[in-house]
């Protein structure tokens, strides 16, 4: 069967000795197969990752509050700050 893809050359720094261990563990046949692996694994995550983001996007879009005027909210969000960094200097006073 004729390769599909072609080889890469990876630098893997001190991750190599946990591909080698898996290798030697037996778990995996080779240190593609770990690699394979691994990016499935980042796959699965990213997938994750975006259907959470899409759920939190709806339920904001569905929330049935009023929205609040960007300006007002990033100026309560300054002076929070502002109170924040003001306590922790009182506190090492």
């Amino acid at each position: 069967m004729p390769r599909t893809s072609r080889p890469i050359t990876v630098t893997l720094g001190e991750m190599q000795k946990r591909v080698d261990a898996r290798v030697k563990s037996g778990a995996y046949a080779s240190t593609s197969e770990v690699i394979r692996a691994a990016v499935r694994a980042l796959d699965r995550e990213e997938a994750a990752l975006r259907e959470w983001m899409r759920v939190r996007l709806e339920e904001s879009l569905d929330d049935p509050r009023p929205t609040r005027p960007m300006d007002g909210v990033f100026k309560r969000l300054r002076a929070h700050h502002r109170r924040r960094i003001e306590a922790a200097r009182n506190a090492k006073v």
